[in-house]
């Protein structure tokens, strides 16, 4: 049917008979009776079928009221970093605040002008501020801490406080092959020196990092990242790292046993953490090793050489080679200069001498872990120079400690075992894509 037969349906009951007497019509009129009843219970009362009249209504309506959203206490957020041209008020107007108490307290205040003392170059700093440029809150990192300080709007005056940062975790892969030295390898693979130190840290007892690595070696590792507000604030912990060197492949991964410090293991499960470290400095060379005899440089006579010299800059750290008790922290007139002699578990014992000074609240009976800073090289004593003289003693008698067979760890087992391996299966993975990355580079 066309548009026009549609028209019907307002017609009145009177037009419709008359259309009845034409009979081939009837179908179709009977048709569009039924839907014109059918439409006039949709929008008709029920009550009256015999007019179905159409009225238009016009109404003036009010517009509607605009309504005004809250903007709240802190509707401006924003960040800067921080220039080293940088002023209070420099950073504040960069920051959208326009607030002369805050500036005041910031400059005049002693804890603002602490404040004041964090802002460094290249410091992310994040201002909240109201539509009129007053300061509501003001956040600065603080240096060497996952923490913030924050100082905030109480009324016409300021309070400031630390506040724990909300870190966030990234995850990266690294890898690089030595072509010229190990710590040329690392800046070049973009390695920051606190994750490399931690390289060096894990493989200390297997590896010599200066001695025994050699050009075409290759290494891979996966850490942390630590983020705030989208910023990286600092470089975490190593999750896992492999060195091959000599045809020799060093791996090991982080876990964290039940009721137990997190700790590095091999593949197989053994701990890493040696009951000893290969050299107290991480990286050092060996000018003068352990000898029978050699002519004293400075006393020119020949004498029994019962250590190992390491050379290195003054004031490089000097780390305890493994768990212990202080049994002596001095300056000795035997040649020896500031003396530190470890007493560890057993028959063991160490000494570090020739020290420039000692770690800070080091002193006898001091307790230390593998790896804590006791000390920092030096010349003192009778030394020509800066170095660390390094012995191993075993009941009180040097031996040599680049030949000296060393304890050994025991590995994870039962249900520990079995939360390593599954806890590690991801990482080895990332591992093997790392090392496959590096060799595709050199092809």
């Amino acid at each position: 049917m066309d548009d026009a037969k549609f028209q019907i349906l307002p017609y009145s009951h009177r037009a419709i008979e008359r259309l009845l007497q034409h009979r081939w019509a009837a179908a179709a009129v009977g048709g569009f009776a039924l839907l014109g009843m059918v439409a006039a219970f949709a929008v008709a009362p029920a009550a009256d079928h015999s007019r179905a009249d159409l009225q238009t209504v016009l109404e003036q309506l009010s517009p509607p009221t605009p309504t005004l959203l809250e903007a709240g206490d802190d509707p401006f957020l924003r960040e800067e970093r921080v220039r080293r041209s940088d002023t209070p008020a420099s950073l504040l107007i960069r920051l959208g605040v326009t607030d002369r108490d805050a500036l005041h307290f910031l400059r005049s205040d002693r804890q603002g002008r602490w404040l004041g003392q964090q802002l460094r170059p290249g410091t992310a700093v994040t201002a909240r501020s109201g539509a009129g440029g007053e300061l509501h809150t003001l956040s600065v990192p603080l240096t060497g801490k996952d923490a913030l300080l924050v100082i905030k709007r109480r009324g016409k005056d300021f309070v400031i406080r630390e506040q724990a940062m909300e870190m966030a975790a990234q995850t990266v892969v690294r890898s690089a092959e030595i072509t010229n030295s190990w710590v040329g390898a690392t800046d070049a693979a973009g390695i920051p020196d606190s994750v490399a130190s931690q390289l060096i840290a894990i493989f200390g007892s297997e590896i010599d990092f200066h001695r025994d690595l050699r050009k075409g070696d290759r290494f891979s590792l996966v850490h942390e990242i630590l983020n705030h507000g989208g910023q990286t604030v600092r470089h975490g912990r190593i999750l896992a790292a492999e060195i091959r060197s000599n045809q020799r492949v060093l791996q090991a991964f982080w876990f964290q046993p039940e009721q137990s410090g997190g700790a590095y293991y091999t593949a197989d499960g053994y701990s890493l953490r040696k009951a000893f470290l290969r050299s107290p400095i991480e990286l050092s060379q060996v000018n003068s090793g352990f000898s029978g005899e050699r002519l004293h440089p400075i006393l020119q006579t020949w004498r029994a050489h019962k250590g190992v010299d390491y050379a290195a800059p003054s004031g490089t750290p000097v780390l305890a080679v493994a768990d212990g008790i202080i049994e002596t922290a001095e300056y000795q007139n035997n040649g020896y200069g500031n003396l530190i002699v470890i007493k560890h578990h057993g028959t063991y014992s160490s000494a570090y001498g020739h020290l420039s000074h000692f770690a800070a609240g080091l002193r006898k009976d001091t307790r230390v872990r593998q790896g804590d800073t006791i000390g920092y090289v030096g010349q003192t004593g009778l030394a020509t120079g800066p170095h660390l003289h390094y012995e191993f003693r075993v009941n009180d008698e040097q031996v040599d400690p680049l030949t000296l067979a060393l304890p050994t760890s025991t590995p994870l087992e039962g249900s520990q075992k079995v939360r390593y391996m599954s806890s590690s299966m991801a990482l080895r993975a990332q591992l093997e894509r790392a090392g496959e990355m590096t060799l595709a580079a050199m092809e």
